[in-house]
């Protein structure tokens, strides 16, 4: 298994289990859905009025309460200086996740 520092994951499979370590706080994971949530509302409201400006809006919600979820209570950094993409798709499918039950909430 590659390691954070060092190897990088060769696919998302791979990398999706060091994604979930590295938000096993509940708050941090609970301020991702908050952020990944206000993202699709935040989109929807965007198309649905045709106020575009409001897509501005859409980093700072999703970093923002991912973010603080990890600076303040995972109390590490975000794996997306890293990862990038493989992070973008694990919000949502740990959120997704969490939505089915298949982690916890």
């Amino acid at each position: 298994m590659a390691t954070q520092t060092s190897d990088r994951y060769t696919s998302f499979a791979e990398f999706y289990p060091y994604y979930l370590q590295e938000h096993s706080n509940d708050t941090c994971r609970r301020l991702h859905y908050v952020g990944s949530l206000l993202v699709l509302a935040i989109i929807a409201y965007a198309i649905g009025s045709g106020q575009w400006l409001w897509l501005l809006a859409v980093p700072l919600a999703g970093y923002g309460f991912a973010w603080v979820g990890h600076f303040v209570f995972e109390k590490n950094r975000p794996a997306t200086f890293q990862y990038p993409l493989y992070s973008l798709m694990g919000d949502w499918v740990m959120l997704k996740d969490a939505l089915t039950g298949r982690i916890r909430f």
